[in-house]
């Protein structure tokens, strides 16, 4: 499954560029994530996909044009994907735990990007949290960082 979407994504490479090659699978499977958490309710709105972005750029140091068109990539790639592990098994190789936490953050900005956290949203970012080893405890240390920084209450 993982080879046919990144065979999809970025067509059958001969291993040239591994570096550009693997970090553009972990902004694929960032963004994937991202736009799984934001669809969890039913709906795509426009709030989800305006913070999906401004965390893409912010994160991964993205043009605006970049980072749309990950999302788009992202948006397919998920419509694809019949399950999260694939794109959690490439953060999870490619990131230092400590680094996993900030994903745990972008996560949690897009699930409260309308301003309310739906119940598959939160279980989506549990399932997340322990498929990438992040604790319990530092998911909600993220988790409140982000409603302090968004202006949410609990």
């Amino acid at each position: 499954m993982i080879s046919g979407l990144k065979s999809l994504l970025f067509g059958d490479g001969d291993g040239e560029g591994s570096k550009a090659s693997g970090e553009s699978e972990l902004h694929l499977a960032a963004a994937a994530l991202l736009v799984e958490a934001a669809t969890m309710d039913g709906t795509f709105a426009d709030a989800e996909r305006e913070t999906i972005g401004h965390v893409l750029r912010a994160h991964f140091n993205l043009e605006a044009d970049a980072a749309e068109a990950l999302i788009e990539k992202a948006d397919a790639a998920v419509a694809q994907s019949v399950q999260i592990l694939g794109f959690t098994k490439v953060i999870k190789d490619s990131l230092e735990p400590e680094e996993r936490a900030s994903i745990m953050e972008m996560l949690w900005e897009v699930a409260y990007a309308d301003g309310e956290l739906h119940d598959f949203e939160a279980n989506l970012v549990r399932r997340v949290a322990g498929l990438l080893y992040v604790s319990d405890r530092e998911s909600g240390e993220v988790r409140k960082r982000v409603l302090a920084r968004l202006d949410l209450k609990n």
